[in-house]
């Protein structure tokens, strides 16, 4: 199985250890709802890093689910959350931060950290007080990996209607992620 060894970290993981960083996330769950706030929270995580389409919503659709806004008004109890998204469609990420109560960043260029490191500098926190929360190993499971947070790999949040071509890729990326 091919493994890709992009560094090596001194970064400890929750658990104390010091590992080499791979593109393997810290935790890889079904989606959004399985995340354990709890540990986060003890954890000290603050900021929590989302993905938008797939992740949040059914992708381009311009809109949450109602379970999913119902978990956001849960997760912001405790934590600040904000959008980072590939998309650079000015209009439909205007559309998504005209319905989010949180930031929405669009042309974020992930596996690159340039847009997430300002805005997290600008909040005022480390790196390690943030997770990075997406659907695609090769973009958001990486780029947290090299901004040095912890990360969470979902699925998507409407595996069961994509489509046998979206299906095949995403299998092809966690390829890349099998211990």
């Amino acid at each position: 199985m091919l493994l890709f060894v992009l560094w090596e970290s001194n970064k400890e993981n929750f658990e104390g250890e010091k590992k080499k960083v791979f593109l393997v996330p810290d935790y890889n769950l079904k989606n959004i709802y399985e995340i354990d706030l709890d540990k986060l929270k003890s954890n000290g995580i603050k900021l929590i890093l989302f993905d938008l389409d797939s992740t949040l919503m059914v992708s381009k659709s311009g809109k949450y689910l109602p379970e999913t806004i119902d978990w956001l008004n849960k997760v912001k109890q405790d934590f600040k959350i904000a959008v980072v998204s590939n998309n650079n469609r000015s209009d439909y990420i205007e559309k998504v931060r005209a319905i989010s109560d949180f930031d929405v960043l669009g042309s974020c260029a992930k596996p690159d950290t340039a847009v997430i490191e300002e805005y997290v500098s600008n909040c005022g926190l480390n790196k390690n007080e943030c997770v990075m929360v997406g659907d695609r190993p090769l973009t958001d499971i990486l780029c947290g990996k090299r901004l040095g947070c912890t990360t969470i790999l979902v699925g998507s949040i409407n595996a069961e209607n994509e489509g046998v071509p979206t299906r095949f890729v995403r299998w092809l990326e966690r390829l890349t992620i099998k211990k």
